[in-house]
């Protein structure tokens, strides 16, 4: 049965577009990001170097007349800016000559070197920018200003861009959940139908439903002719294949009933002259026996025999027949109580024998009472012959659970046979045992098969040589719950 899917084809092209539409947007504000990072940094050092140099102009006499007051009020027209937390101005032999810092900790540390020939340096890290620029009063470096700023800012605007970027991602989302849903009945919709109408057909087998014709001239409406064609083609092949199949049903009814009554017409037409020849033999030897020799009389008793042997094997096949043509009439039948009942009769003809019999105290099911009584017969006869070469037997009937299933066996422990031939048995007329260590014609089974499949059940068997043989069987008329 064809199942629908889990995640319809509407949901995953909605999911679709708001993937594709997220994406976008994190790349597009990612390469945002980047992009405000680096023309910060860059418009930072610039402000910096401006800074620096209108600082170092200032402070060209403060360092000639070494006036730190002078160099202090330099400094101090950098309170307007918010980015810069230390600041100093220095002599060329390094020793400061003013300083100012906007951090309780205002120590000038790592300062990046600076060679004659460059007129500044800078050095970006993690949480600061330092730029150094010279001071130069007639082509000679008197001194060098210090300048170092906080990227605090760059963090402050990442978290600003990153909540604005998810108010924006949010709305773009549910922008794109409207647009799909409004382009959702042009393009998933006749697909939804689609779908659902295969659904309908490989559960009901009606293939007169159609899909209705798609308006527009694009794929989805070729899919939907095309699929509403091949449901024309593939109705047309299965009504001429019903034909089909109803015609050879005929033909193959009236060949098996032809069949069956040739087979009970030559089985029953036997019988009389069969009964005439043991008939014969039996005046033969009880009037002559007297007169004729040894030598004759034992072929007399072969004739006898033989004529025995066939008159069974008749009654087999008349049974083999009757099974397959007989009407089957439903009823409570208790398997156990067959089981005992056919074990008692085979007890009385073999008195001598040490036969162990196990059975529920009832297995009741559903059948036919008159052919379930032939099945058993034929799978505890079975077990009995199979059994008489050991002093003590065990054989058993009972009911288990296999597979789920409630299932019957019968179980010996005698000769068993060769695993590997258990395909052979329910075939008419296949032993697995010569009629010199057993007798018997290879119908039995056979007979067990078609009654058990006439019950809508299986028959199967496992065994293996000196260790016995097991033969299960199901009943599709057994009540679902076990009871009748």
């Amino acid at each position: 049965m064809v199942q629908m899917p889990t995640k319809s084809i509407s949901a995953r092209l909605t999911m679709m577009n708001m993937l594709v539409s997220a994406v976008a947007l994190l790349l597009a504000c990612a390469g945002f990001f980047v992009y405000d990072q680096i023309t910060f940094r860059q418009d930072l050092v610039r402000t910096l170097s401006a800074q620096a140099q209108i600082i170092a102009s200032n402070s060209v006499s403060a360092i000639l007349f070494n006036d730190p007051a002078a160099a202090g009020s330099t400094l101090s027209a950098l309170r307007n800016s918010r980015n810069i937390v230390n600041a100093g101005i220095f002599t060329a032999d390094n020793r400061p000559l003013a300083q100012y810092s906007t951090e309780s900790n205002g120590d000038i540390l790592n300062i990046p070197p600076l060679s004659p020939q460059e007129p500044e340096t800078y050095r970006i890290g993690s949480q600061h920018i330092v730029l150094v620029r010279n001071i130069v009063s007639e082509g000679r470096v008197v001194g060098f200003v210090y300048l170092r700023a906080s990227m605090q800012e760059l963090d402050q605007r990442l978290r600003r861009y990153a909540l604005i970027a998810a108010a924006v991602l949010l709305i773009s989302l549910l922008t794109a959940a409207l647009v799909s849903a409004a382009f959702r009945k042009s393009v998933s919709q006749p697909i939804v139908e689609l779908a659902q109408t295969a659904q309908q057909i490989s559960r009901d087998k009606d293939y007169s439903i159609r899909v209705a014709p798609s308006s527009a001239h694009d794929e989805i409406g070729v899919l939907v002719d095309s699929f509403n064609e091949m449901l024309t083609e593939l109705r047309k092949a299965h009504d001429e294949l019903e034909q089909r199949v109803a015609e050879r049903t005929r033909e193959l009814l009236a060949a098996n009933r032809e069949l069956e009554a040739f087979s009970y017409s030559v089985s029953h037409d036997l019988r009389g002259p069969l009964d005439a020849i043991n008939g014969f033999c039996y005046v033969l030897l009880t009037q002559y026996g007297a007169r004729i020799g040894d030598q004759p009389r034992e072929v007399v008793e072969n004739v006898r025999s033989s004529a025995r042997r066939m008159a069974v094997l008749i009654d087999d096949l008349l049974n083999l027949s009757r099974v397959t043509s007989t009407v089957m009439r439903n009823e409570k039948v208790d398997l156990s109580a067959l089981a005992r009942s056919i074990m008692e009769e085979l007890c009385r003809t073999a008195p001598e024998r040490n036969v162990e019999f196990i059975a529920p105290p009832e297995a009741e099911v559903y059948g036919d009472a008159h052919l379930l009584r032939i099945a058993m017969e034929n799978l505890l006869r079975n077990a009995w012959k199979y059994t008489s070469h050991h002093k003590q037997a065990r054989i058993e009937f009972g009911e288990s659970n296999v597979n789920g299933r409630v299932t019957f066996f019968v179980k010996d422990d005698g000769s068993g046979f060769d695993p590997q031939s258990a395909d052979r048995l329910f075939q008419p007329f296949q032993r697995l045992h010569t009629k010199a260590e057993f007798p018997g014609n290879g119908i039995g089974l056979a007979t067990v098969k078609r009654i058990i499949q006439r019950h809508g059940g299986e028959v199967w068997a496992q065994a293996a040589i000196e260790k016995g043989a097991t033969f299960y069987f199901t009943l599709g008329t057994r009540p679902a719950n076990g009871r009748v």
